[in-house]
């Protein structure tokens, strides 16, 4: 499992339509290679937090899975007000 933090301060709370939106946007910008099982949204401070649950060979793999779905995730994040920090730190 890696926990990735969604910045953003867009209006509002994250409603539970803004996390559908953001949770079947991750699973669009996943390939299989990535080994994304599941994926689980919640509410943070500043923002959310992106709970990744992949099949990976090691720690590494997995971190580099979910930064590699983040950054195809880019975009469509920022339309919606939120930008991905590093899952790396």
């Amino acid at each position: 499992m890696i926990r990735a933090p969604l910045a953003g301060t867009p209006p509002g709370d994250a409603s539970a339509p803004v996390l559908a939106i953001v949770h079947d946007l991750l699973w669009a910008h996943a390939v299989p290679a990535d080994g994304l099982e599941h994926v689980t949204l919640r509410p943070a401070e500043h923002g959310l937090y992106a709970f990744f649950f992949l099949r990976a060979p090691s720690d590494a793999d997995a971190l580099l899975s979910t930064r590699a779905v983040l950054d195809r995730s880019r975009s469509p994040l920022a339309s919606l007000g939120y930008w991905a920090a590093d899952p790396f730190r």
